[in-house]
């Protein structure tokens, strides 16, 4: 898959965008209240909240910075408001009412006059004509002011260096003191007839359409809550991803939480499977996207907030500790035996996968990375209360302990793991059969996330973790994801679960989707090279789909995906060599691409364009015979001319070493860090204090020779364009080196070939000019 990383200078098309646009306001506040922002109509933003505490507090939000959107969509950054007037109609039900003394402040973050930074309060009912919920709003950012009673406490804001407003947002009971709310109290805010006029009233944002292409997006609402659907939903479709979106519902902001006061915290509501904001983002986030297109895929996993899930439901160790994942805050992964957990994923799913339906989709449900968790400590949580009743109810005896998952375990503990898989295989049963009760026709997903459970070290993991239940036709559709795999360059872990999934579930490539990505960190966008790799080499073995993962983190690095269009997907190459008796006289070597200035007193300014040599070559003094010619016009005619290379051996330089013998210690190609195992080949050239690797992608099948600190290695595999795959990541610190023949892959320079019998004869050589591909 071809791809490149955009910024807000590649935009290659814009428009022009009013202030204010109701689509690209976001919403924030403390958990555990929830709120959402959808677009109900053009010029319209409702923001629906959830109210638990009476110092809750949430903030419509405006940024002069656009830090959500696609570089290619964003919109230009301008904090100068000066002759701007913004005005709206406020209606509000469940919030504190404009006129009360904490009533909607709008809050503006940005410098004064002289630079210093500070903020401003302004109360938006001293510029409401209305009711205190039922009011036109209109502010005029040449004369605002802050402070609660104008005019005599007015605090002038200048308004030419401002970061953000935040219009706050708090319940009807606010006191500013931390403590429940006798009910959970569902409140609305909508700002309709927004208009903003004035000189600089419009700002330029990204217009630019990518092509359609063969990648598909996952994207999650946890990552996602803050934005409307519509601006989520126009990033997504303006950068080609079409036909299928995968929507992980998340497992910190859907549920609707309740106070339990024998524990003093926040719990899941049984009784309420997803709360008011969560309910309103979805349905409308489901009828655009229906409305785009996108054939919505509702994910759910085992996964909860830790904080507001009911201690009975998760899964522990052996000494009781909760299973937590590294998120911050953790989450928790819920006991597959936990009935009353089960329960409530099956509520969960039921609502989710009816607003899908009701938005006019078909009805398509993945069950995402269901699993006994074991976390870095390698302490299995196989032991909350739940599981060891189920197997001493089921066995007679307490179930075997197991404090470590790695190694292999003897009879009993293989036991228990395979009564573990049975157990993780039925819920997922029950939870794909309760979507099935509502929605008979459901599609179903199985999404299986191989470096949890395949691991080297942890080879029983797969008996708990990868039950038989799955096997095809389970589900109608197996998804794969390995990023971790991939973004560490553990290609031989990478193929070892794909070979395991394939024995234990045996899904076919056709009812195969893949996901790959994501980069965490926006440190790591260098890891994208290597996700596109692995997205394009799942397109090639056939799988149905293949999805990146996830938009955050594709809007935030700029991600491009595109595919060449024509005939072929790729330049042709064809993996033949140049007849050897003819190149073996060959002439040409190295050339290189300088520019150079010279000045009228004669000194120079030399540029040089090419960071590599490009090789040529002209094969013509090659051409000996007649049977020499007619070998040459068969080898040309068969490329078709410069339409398709060919590998060529370069009389002068075409092994690892200095001469013909090649060993295993001739070339470095990399140093372990304890997790990589894909390595490339190169030949150095120049000095110790100036080395120069080559790239080396047509080595001579069965030349090479590999060893890691000095010791020669078998078991490892030769992917194309020179990649060795070793079968175990060498240590930390550890030298891997290499011994190869190779090729280079030329192409004809010219679509026409000159050549008469009688020129060899007479010592006029025909020309053959080559010259060298780059190959990535």
């Amino acid at each position: 898959m071809r791809h490149w990383l955009a910024t807000p200078a590649d935009q290659q098309r814009r428009d022009w965008l009013k202030r204010f646009d109701a689509r690209f306001w976001t919403v924030d506040f403390p958990r555990p209240m929830m709120a959402a922002a959808t677009t109900p109509a053009p010029r319209s933003i409702r923001v629906d909240l959830n109210f638990l505490r009476s110092n809750d507090l949430a903030g419509l939000i405006w940024e002069s910075a656009d830090r959500f959107d696609h570089p290619l969509l964003s919109y230009a950054t301008d904090r100068d408001y000066r002759g701007l007037v913004l005005s709206f109609r406020w209606q509000s039900s469940g919030v504190m009412p404009l006129d009360a003394v904490n009533g909607p402040v709008l809050t503006i973050e940005g410098r004064d006059a002289a630079g210093n930074f500070r903020g401003w309060y302004v109360r938006l009912w001293n510029y409401a004509v209305g009711t205190p919920t039922d009011a036109v709003i209109t502010l005029d950012f040449d004369a605002l002011s802050g402070g609660f009673l104008l005019p005599g406490e007015a605090d002038p804001v200048f308004t030419g260096d401002i970061d953000r407003l935040f219009v706050s947002l708090v319940p009807a009971g606010f006191t500013g003191i931390e403590a429940p709310l006798t009910v959970a109290v569902d409140a609305a805010v909508t700002l309709s007839d927004i208009a903003c006029d004035g000189p600089n009233s419009t700002i330029a944002i990204g217009d630019t359409v990518v092509p359609q292409h063969r990648l598909r997006m996952a994207t999650g609402y946890d990552d996602s809550y803050n934005v409307t659907p519509e601006r989520l939903l126009r990033g997504i479709v303006a950068t080609g991803y079409t036909t299928w979106l995968n929507h992980y519902v998340g497992m910190s902001h859907f549920f609707q939480v309740a106070w339990d006061p024998a524990t003093a915290r926040y719990e899941v509501d049984p009784s309420r499977p997803l709360c008011a904001p969560a309910a309103a983002w979805h349905r409308d986030f489901a009828e655009r996207a229906a409305a785009a297109g996108l054939t919505l895929i509702v994910s759910q996993s085992f996964e909860l907030l830790d904080q507001n899930a009911p201690a009975a439901w998760k899964q522990r160790d052996a000494a009781g500790a909760p299973a937590l994942t590294g998120y911050t805050p953790p989450s928790t992964l819920l006991s597959p035996c936990s009935a009353p957990a089960m329960a409530w994923l099956q509520a969960v799913a039921r609502a989710f996968v009816a607003l899908a339906v009701a938005a006019g989709h078909a009805p398509h449900f993945q069950i995402g990375e269901p699993w006994w968790w074991v976390g870095p400590d390698h302490r299995p949580c196989f032991y909350d209360a739940a599981t060891t009743a189920a197997y001493h109810s089921e066995g007679g005896a307490p179930p075997p302990l197991v404090l470590d998952a790695r190694g292999t375990f003897d009879a009993p503990n293989r036991a228990f793991a395979d009564w573990l898989g049975v157990k993780l295989g039925a819920a997922t049963m029950v939870l794909r059969d309760a979507v099935r009760g509502i929605a008979p026709t459901v599609t179903t997903y199985l999404l299986f996330y191989a470096p949890q459970v395949v691991r080297s070290a942890s080879p029983e993991l797969v008996r708990a973790d990868l039950p038989a239940a799955w096997a095809y036709p389970a589900f109608d559709v197996l998804q794969l994801e390995d990023y971790e795999f991939v973004t560490s360059g553990n290609f031989a872990a990478q193929a070892a679960a794909r070979a395991v999934v394939a024995s234990r579930l045996g899904y076919p490539p056709a009812v195969q989707h893949y996901f790959a990505g994501f980069v965490a960190r926006i440190e790591d966008r260098g890891q994208w090279p290597a996700i596109a790799e692995a997205a394009a080499a799942a397109q090639d073995r056939g799988v149905a789909e293949v999805f990146v993962w996830a938009w955050p983190e594709v809007a935030r690095d700029g991600f491009v995906a595109f595919d060449i269009m024509g005939d072929e997907a790729v330049a042709a190459f064809d993996d033949v060599c140049f007849p050897l008796a003819i190149g073996l006289h060959a002439s040409g070597g190295p050339e290189f691409s300088t520019q150079i200035s010279t000045s009228s007193s004669g000194y120079e300014q030399r540029n040089s364009s090419w960071a590599e040599a490009r090789l040529h070559y002209d094969a013509g003094v090659g051409v000996r015979s007649e049977a020499d010619l007619r070998l040459l016009l068969a080898f040309f005619r068969a490329r078709r001319g410069q339409a398709s290379g060919f590998r060529f051996t370069d009389p002068l330089d075409h092994s690892s070493g200095d001469g013909d013998t090649i060993t295993a210690l001739d070339q470095p190609i990399g140093i372990g860090d304890g997790v990589a195992t894909r390595f490339v080949l190169t030949k150095r050239y120049g000095t110790a204090d100036d080395p120069h690797d080559r790239r080396i992608t047509r080595p001579v099948a069965g030349s090479v020779v590999v060893a890691v600190a000095g010791a020669a290695v078998t078991g490892w595999q030769l992917a194309e364009g020179g990649f060795v795959d070793l079968a175990a990541p060498p240590p930390a610190g550890a030298i891997v080196t290499a011994g190869f023949a190779f090729d280079v892959p030329v192409r004809f320079a010219d679509d026409r070939l000159d050549v008469s019998p009688g020129g060899w004869r007479s010592g006029d050589a025909a020309s053959v000019p080559l010259i060298e591909i780059r190959e990535a």
